[in-house]
């Protein structure tokens, strides 16, 4: 017969005395501690990944629960909500961000009064979003805040398939929005300054829309890239370095099916091959600290608008010090922003 000894049983001499065991008690103490403190680890690793999936859901949640409709329904006292129709089939939706010194005229007013004060001489920016999410994002919403406080009109842009927006996200398909919007802007803005906000994905959005401007004769007056990359191929292609990317790969659908119309899309939104064609007056912005779009790469678009301008005036980089902790999305809330964003607008005027 066969008898199994578990670890916890003693083991006996065929005769004599007892055999002592392998390990002293006091070993075996530590071992069970160690044992329960990587158990706790464990419950404790698990439980925070829970924390944060929890977390982006019931943010994701939120934002969708917000009415588009209505900005001012979170604050937005000097904002007007416009749907606008690109293509037939496809409705995209605008927030229009008046000058804040006009918020108290802005009280009230409807879609004719809002048109009109773009031709009011104030610079204007079309606000070109990163790729999760929507127009009433607190970052983006900072970015609006921090151009109306400047005096400038904001038009923050929902490209198809995002927020409210109706159709299909395709790279063809979010530049013809923002070219619509371009051209609906130009129309109704006289001589005023019409430049580009681009963040993140919008930044691709904002180059490859310039140079398709370019082919029809137009051009931006000024281009802002805040957080770029050099083309949407390389981004998307690479394993963002971030704390918890290994468990949003595990669980996929916490960030793509829930956070990102893109997802599967072939996207190329070339910024590095866009510069070259370019000669809009250039400003980048960077943290130093970006966690989802290195700084390095800041610095090629830098060198790259640079070479192809030739020129130190009308192309600038920005960089923010890592101590300040912007990451990705926070520059909006640097304090220097505002005066940074109106000396590159008055650049424009002379």
């Amino acid at each position: 017969m066969k008898k199994r000894i578990n670890k916890s049983e003693r083991i006996f001499q065929p005769a004599g005395r007892l055999q002592r065991p392998s390990q002293k008690p006091k070993d075996l103490n530590v071992h069970a501690r160690s044992q329960w403190q990587w158990t706790w680890t464990k419950m404790a690793l698990l439980s925070l990944c829970i924390l944060s999936a929890s977390v982006l859901f019931i943010l994701h949640l939120f934002f969708d629960s917000i009415d588009l409709s209505q900005p001012s329904d979170i604050g937005l006292n000097h904002t007007l909500n416009i749907y606008l129709e690109p293509e037939e089939g496809v409705r995209v939706g605008v927030w229009h961000t008046v000058p804040e010194h006009r918020w108290k005229e802005a009280q009230g007013k409807d879609l004719d009064w809002y048109e009109k004060a773009l031709g009011d001489g104030s610079p204007i920016f079309i606000y070109l979003h990163g790729n999760r999410g929507n127009r009433s994002a607190p970052h983006r919403i900072g970015i609006a805040n921090v151009l109306s406080a400047v005096g400038y009109h904001v038009l923050a842009l929902d490209y198809r398939g995002f927020g409210d927006s109706t159709g299909e996200p395709t790279e063809a398909g979010l530049c013809t929005d923002v070219l619509y919007l371009y051209h609906w802007v130009k129309a109704r803005s006289g001589n005023s300054l019409v430049c580009v906000w681009g963040h993140s994905l919008g930044s691709g959005v904002a180059t490859t829309t310039a140079v398709k401007l370019l082919e029809q004769g137009n051009q931006f007056d000024g281009i802002i890239l805040e957080g770029a990359f050099l083309n949407a191929r390389m981004e998307t292609n690479k394993l963002t370095e971030h704390p918890f990317t290994w468990f949003y790969w595990k669980f996929p659908y916490i960030q793509y099916f829930l956070f990102n119309p893109l997802k599967n899309k072939d996207l190329n939104l070339p910024t590095d091959e866009n510069l070259q064609k370019i000669r809009t007056p250039l400003m980048i912005l960077h943290a130093e600290d970006d966690h989802l779009v290195p700084f390095a790469s800041g610095q090629e678009i830098y060198r790259t608008a640079k070479k192809a301008q030739n020129s130190d005036e009308r192309v600038k980089l920005v960089q923010f010090d890592a101590s300040l902790g912007y990451l990705h999305n926070g520059l909006y809330k640097d304090p220097g922003l505002p005066d940074i964003i109106r000396e590159f607008v008055q650049s424009l005027m002379t």
